[in-house]
C-alpha cells in the first residue's frame, strides 16, 4: 500500500520593493532640490567697549589758546619795559631825587642819591621778578596745575601797584609817556588773559587735568 507523504506548506516570501532609480545629471529623471546658499559668518569686531583708557594730548579750547597768546604779549611788553627802564636810569634818578625831596628837605645830597638808587633798584627788581614769575606761572597754567590762576592774579595786582609807584616817581619826565604806555600794555594784556582763562571752557579744560580716550577709539576728547 502506497503511503502518501505530506510536506508542510511552503511560506510565501513577499516580493522586495523596487529600488529607486539613480539619477545622474544630464539624464532624464528627477533632480534633487538645490541647497540654499550659506551666508558667510560675520567678522568679529576689533573694537571693544571695555577697552582700557589711554592718555592722549588734545588741543586746548580757543579761550585757553587766546589767553596764552595774550600772556605772551604781556611778557613781551614786560621784557621791553625792563630794558627800557634800565636804559633811562640816569634820566630817572633826578626825578626820583626830586620826589624824595618833596617829602623831606633836610637831608644831604648823598643821602638823596642813595635813597634814589634804593628806590630805583627796588622798583626795577620788582618788575623783573614779576616778569620771571609770570613766565613760570604761564607754564604751570599750560600744564593745568591747580591754583595757577590765583598766583597769576596776585602777580597782576602787585604789578599794577608797582607801576603806579613807578609812574608817581618818574611819570612826569621826558620818557614818562613812553614808560606809561609800556606799563599799560603789559598790565592790560595780563588782565585780558586772566579774564579769558576764567571762561567756562577754560575752567573745564583745567579741571580735567588729563585728556583720555578709549584704546579702540580714534577720536580725542
Amino acid at each position: 500500500m502506497s503511503q502518501t507523504s505530506t510536506s508542510p506548506a511552503r511560506q510565501e516570501i513577499p516580493p522586495r520593493p523596487p529600488l529607486p532609480a539613480r539619477t545622474q545629471p544630464g539624464r532624464s529623471g528627477t533632480q534633487p532640490p538645490p541647497k540654499p546658499p550659506r551666508d558667510a559668518p560675520e567678522r568679529p569686531t576689533l573694537a571693544s567697549g571695555n577697552s582700557a583708557p589711554v592718555l592722549t594730548k588734545a588741543p586746548p579750547p580757543f579761550s585757553v589758546r587766546l589767553s596764552q597768546f595774550l600772556w605772551v604779549l604781556s611778557l613781551a611788553f614786560g621784557a621791553v619795559t625792563v630794558v627800557f627802564y634800565f636804559v633811562i636810569r640816569e634820566d630817572q634818578l633826578p626825578l626820583i631825587i626830586d620826589a624824595i625831596k618833596a617829602v623831606s628837605e633836610d637831608r644831604t645830597d648823598d643821602t638823596y642819591e642813595a635813597a634814589a638808587d634804593i628806590v630805583y633798584w627796588s622798583v626795577f627788581a620788582v618788575i623783573v621778578t614779576l616778569v620771571l614769575m609770570q613766565i613760570v606761572l604761564l607754564v604751570s597754567f599750560s600744564s593745568r596745575k591747580p591754583g595757577a590762576r590765583w598766583w597769576q592774579f596776585a602777580t597782576v595786582m602787585v604789578q599794577i601797584v608797582a607801576f603806579l609807584i613807578a609812574l608817581e616817581l618818574v611819570g612826569g619826565g621826558e620818557y614818562g609817556s613812553m614808560l606809561r604806555q609800556l606799563f599799560i600794555g603789559e598790565a592790560g594784556f595780563a588782565v585780558l588773559a586772566l579774564l579769558l582763562s576764567t571762561l567756562r571752557g577754560a575752567l573745564a579744560w583745567t579741571a580735567r587735568k588729563h585728556d583720555v580716550r578709549r584704546s579702540g577709539d580714534s577720536g580725542e576728547y
